[in-house]
Protein backbone atom coordinates (compact mmCIF):
# COMPACT_ATOMS: atom_id res chain seq x y z
CA UNK A 1 0.00 0.00 0.00
CA UNK A 2 1.32 3.43 -1.17
CA UNK A 3 1.33 6.20 1.62
CA UNK A 4 -0.30 8.46 -1.30
CA UNK A 5 -3.26 6.14 -0.73
CA UNK A 6 -4.23 6.34 2.76
CA UNK A 7 -6.38 9.58 3.12
CA UNK A 8 -8.55 7.74 0.91
CA UNK A 9 -8.74 4.12 2.49
CA UNK A 10 -9.01 6.54 5.50
CA UNK A 11 -12.64 7.44 4.11
CA UNK A 12 -14.10 3.37 3.38
CA UNK A 13 -12.46 2.13 6.55
CA UNK A 14 -14.95 4.62 8.63
CA UNK A 15 -17.83 3.51 6.13
CA UNK A 16 -16.91 -0.68 6.92
CA UNK A 17 -16.14 0.00 10.58
CA UNK A 18 -19.55 1.88 10.82
CA UNK A 19 -21.61 -0.55 9.73
CA UNK A 20 -19.71 -3.35 11.23
CA UNK A 21 -19.88 -1.75 14.75
CA UNK A 22 -23.65 -1.98 14.03
CA UNK A 23 -23.99 -5.64 14.33
CA UNK A 24 -23.23 -6.95 18.12
CA UNK A 25 -20.48 -10.04 17.79
CA UNK A 26 -21.08 -13.10 19.46
CA UNK A 27 -17.46 -13.04 20.33
CA UNK A 28 -17.39 -10.22 22.31
CA UNK A 29 -17.22 -10.50 26.24
CA UNK A 30 -20.22 -10.42 28.23
CA UNK A 31 -19.29 -6.74 29.93
CA UNK A 32 -20.07 -5.26 26.39
CA UNK A 33 -16.49 -3.95 26.16
CA UNK A 34 -15.65 -4.65 22.45
CA UNK A 35 -12.18 -4.37 22.83
CA UNK A 36 -11.92 -6.88 25.97
CA UNK A 37 -13.01 -10.36 24.41
CA UNK A 38 -13.20 -13.16 26.37
CA UNK A 39 -10.35 -14.95 26.74
CA UNK A 40 -9.34 -18.95 26.59
CA UNK A 41 -7.53 -20.04 30.15
CA UNK A 42 -4.03 -21.74 28.02
CA UNK A 43 -2.64 -21.08 24.66
CA UNK A 44 -4.29 -22.90 22.16
CA UNK A 45 -1.72 -25.40 20.02
CA UNK A 46 -2.30 -24.97 15.99
CA UNK A 47 -4.55 -27.89 15.32
CA UNK A 48 -6.71 -26.29 18.35
CA UNK A 49 -6.63 -22.71 15.80
CA UNK A 50 -7.80 -24.71 12.52
CA UNK A 51 -10.22 -26.65 14.22
CA UNK A 52 -11.88 -23.24 15.42
CA UNK A 53 -11.54 -21.54 12.24
CA UNK A 54 -12.55 -24.24 9.86
CA UNK A 55 -15.85 -23.06 9.60
CA UNK A 56 -14.08 -19.53 7.93
CA UNK A 57 -12.69 -21.11 4.98
CA UNK A 58 -16.83 -20.64 3.81
CA UNK A 59 -16.25 -16.51 3.08
CA UNK A 60 -19.72 -16.20 3.91
CA UNK A 61 -19.73 -17.63 7.36
CA UNK A 62 -16.70 -15.29 8.42
CA UNK A 63 -18.56 -11.94 7.01
CA UNK A 64 -22.18 -12.98 9.20
CA UNK A 65 -19.77 -13.66 12.25
CA UNK A 66 -18.46 -9.87 11.45
CA UNK A 67 -15.57 -9.71 9.48
CA UNK A 68 -14.86 -7.09 6.99
CA UNK A 69 -13.03 -7.12 3.81
CA UNK A 70 -10.16 -4.87 3.58
CA UNK A 71 -12.21 -1.58 1.84
CA UNK A 72 -9.76 -0.72 -0.69
CA UNK A 73 -9.81 -4.76 -1.73
CA UNK A 74 -5.92 -4.92 -1.51
CA UNK A 75 -4.02 -8.23 -2.12
CA UNK A 76 -1.01 -7.73 -0.22
CA UNK A 77 1.83 -9.15 -2.07
CA UNK A 78 5.92 -8.65 -0.54
CA UNK A 79 6.25 -6.69 -3.63
CA UNK A 80 3.96 -3.80 -2.77
CA UNK A 81 6.18 -3.95 0.62
CA UNK A 82 9.76 -3.52 -0.86
CA UNK A 83 10.30 -7.42 -0.94
CA UNK A 84 10.55 -9.38 -4.35
CA UNK A 85 7.74 -11.32 -5.66
CA UNK A 86 9.46 -14.85 -4.61
CA UNK A 87 8.60 -13.93 -1.25
CA UNK A 88 5.04 -14.64 -2.00
CA UNK A 89 1.84 -12.34 -0.54
CA UNK A 90 -0.80 -12.54 2.63
CA UNK A 91 -3.64 -11.93 0.37
CA UNK A 92 -6.79 -9.95 1.46
CA UNK A 93 -7.42 -8.72 5.19
CA UNK A 94 -10.53 -9.67 6.45
CA UNK A 95 -10.67 -8.39 10.06
CA UNK A 96 -13.08 -7.60 12.76
CA UNK A 97 -13.40 -4.47 13.78
CA UNK A 98 -14.53 -5.10 17.26
CA UNK A 99 -11.61 -7.16 18.29
CA UNK A 100 -9.10 -4.95 16.90
CA UNK A 101 -10.58 -1.92 18.80
CA UNK A 102 -11.38 0.31 16.06
CA UNK A 103 -13.76 2.91 16.64
CA UNK A 104 -12.80 6.11 14.93
CA UNK A 105 -11.46 7.67 11.57
CA UNK A 106 -8.15 6.88 10.70
CA UNK A 107 -6.01 10.29 11.55
CA UNK A 108 -4.22 9.35 9.02
CA UNK A 109 -3.72 5.96 10.29
CA UNK A 110 -6.09 3.15 11.61
CA UNK A 111 -5.88 3.49 15.51
CA UNK A 112 -7.33 0.55 18.09
CA UNK A 113 -7.47 -0.11 21.63
CA UNK A 114 -8.16 -3.80 21.48
CA UNK A 115 -5.61 -6.04 22.97
CA UNK A 116 -7.32 -9.62 21.75
CA UNK A 117 -4.66 -12.25 21.25
CA UNK A 118 -6.54 -15.54 21.26
CA UNK A 119 -6.40 -17.21 17.82
CA UNK A 120 -9.41 -19.49 18.63
CA UNK A 121 -10.98 -16.42 17.44
CA UNK A 122 -8.10 -14.04 15.36
CA UNK A 123 -9.30 -10.88 14.92
CA UNK A 124 -7.90 -11.06 11.08
CA UNK A 125 -8.80 -13.96 8.34
CA UNK A 126 -6.24 -14.43 5.47
CA UNK A 127 -7.79 -15.25 1.92
CA UNK A 128 -6.48 -15.67 -1.41
CA UNK A 129 -8.82 -14.24 -3.93
CA UNK A 130 -9.25 -17.75 -6.84
CA UNK A 131 -9.75 -17.22 -10.28
CA UNK A 132 -13.26 -17.82 -10.59
CA UNK A 133 -13.57 -15.47 -8.13
CA UNK A 134 -14.11 -17.05 -4.24
CA UNK A 135 -12.04 -16.61 -1.34
CA UNK A 136 -9.96 -19.24 -0.11
CA UNK A 137 -8.63 -19.21 3.47
CA UNK A 138 -4.82 -19.50 3.71
CA UNK A 139 -4.60 -18.18 7.29
CA UNK A 140 -4.92 -16.41 10.52
CA UNK A 141 -3.60 -13.28 12.15
CA UNK A 142 -3.79 -11.27 15.45
CA UNK A 143 -2.85 -7.38 15.82
CA UNK A 144 -3.18 -5.73 18.72
CA UNK A 145 -1.66 -1.97 18.47
CA UNK A 146 1.40 -0.75 20.64
CA UNK A 147 -0.28 2.09 22.41
CA UNK A 148 -3.11 -0.35 23.85
CA UNK A 149 -0.77 -2.97 24.32
CA UNK A 150 1.56 -1.06 26.77
CA UNK A 151 -1.02 0.81 28.12
CA UNK A 152 -2.29 -2.24 29.52
CA UNK A 153 0.53 -2.71 31.59
CA UNK A 154 2.65 -4.88 29.04
CA UNK A 155 6.63 -4.43 28.50
CA UNK A 156 7.18 -7.11 26.18
CA UNK A 157 5.52 -7.97 22.54
CA UNK A 158 2.89 -10.88 22.54
CA UNK A 159 4.24 -14.29 21.80
CA UNK A 160 2.58 -17.07 20.14
CA UNK A 161 3.74 -20.97 21.03
CA UNK A 162 7.09 -18.94 22.59
CA UNK A 163 8.05 -16.55 19.32
CA UNK A 164 7.42 -12.87 19.65
CA UNK A 165 4.97 -11.29 17.16
CA UNK A 166 6.44 -8.79 14.17
CA UNK A 167 6.75 -5.45 15.43
CA UNK A 168 5.46 -2.62 12.04
CA UNK A 169 6.01 0.36 12.55
CA UNK A 170 6.36 2.85 9.18
CA UNK A 171 9.54 3.88 7.82
CA UNK A 172 9.15 7.30 6.72
CA UNK A 173 12.33 6.83 4.29
CA UNK A 174 9.98 4.28 1.90
CA UNK A 175 7.70 4.63 -0.98
CA UNK A 176 5.54 1.97 0.43
CA UNK A 177 3.88 1.68 4.32
CA UNK A 178 5.47 -0.68 6.23
CA UNK A 179 2.53 -0.83 8.60
CA UNK A 180 -0.12 -1.13 6.11
CA UNK A 181 -1.79 2.36 6.82
CA UNK A 182 -1.98 0.93 10.68
CA UNK A 183 -0.44 2.93 13.43
CA UNK A 184 2.79 1.15 14.88
CA UNK A 185 1.29 -2.86 16.15
CA UNK A 186 2.27 -6.06 16.99
CA UNK A 187 0.61 -8.50 14.43
CA UNK A 188 1.23 -12.54 14.18
CA UNK A 189 0.24 -14.50 11.19
CA UNK A 190 -0.66 -18.22 11.57
CA UNK A 191 -0.35 -20.05 8.11
CA UNK A 192 -2.67 -23.02 8.95
CA UNK A 193 -4.27 -23.52 5.91
CA UNK A 194 -1.32 -23.24 3.18
CA UNK A 195 1.87 -25.20 3.40
CA UNK A 196 4.66 -21.89 3.72
CA UNK A 197 8.25 -23.52 3.59
CA UNK A 198 9.45 -19.92 5.56
CA UNK A 199 7.46 -21.02 8.50
CA UNK A 200 3.97 -20.75 10.29
CA UNK A 201 4.61 -17.54 11.24
CA UNK A 202 6.51 -15.87 8.26
CA UNK A 203 4.72 -12.69 7.74
CA UNK A 204 4.51 -13.30 3.53
CA UNK A 205 3.95 -17.01 1.77
CA UNK A 206 5.55 -17.61 -0.97
CA UNK A 207 2.86 -20.48 -2.08
CA UNK A 208 -0.17 -17.22 -1.86
CA UNK A 209 -0.61 -15.41 -4.90
CA UNK A 210 -2.29 -12.43 -5.81
CA UNK A 211 -2.62 -13.37 -9.72
CA UNK A 212 -6.24 -13.57 -9.06
CA UNK A 213 -7.33 -10.32 -7.38
CA UNK A 214 -9.98 -8.36 -8.75
CA UNK A 215 -9.64 -4.08 -8.10
CA UNK A 216 -7.73 -2.95 -5.31
CA UNK A 217 -4.51 -0.69 -5.74
CA UNK A 218 -1.19 -2.66 -6.25
CA UNK A 219 1.34 0.38 -6.49
CA UNK A 220 3.96 -1.64 -7.87
CA UNK A 221 1.88 -3.45 -10.63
Amino acid sequence: MSKSTMAVLGVVIVAAVAAAMMMRSPATSETGDLATPAMTATEPDLEAVRAATAKYQDVNVAIAEGYIPDPANVCESADMMGGTPEMGAMGIHYFRPDLLGIAGPPDPRVRGNGTHVDFLTPAVLLYEPQEDGSMQLVGVENLVFEDAWVAAGNSAPPSFQGVAWDHMVDDPATSWDDAHGFAPHYDRHVWIYRDNPNGVFAQFNPNVTCAHRKGGEHPHS
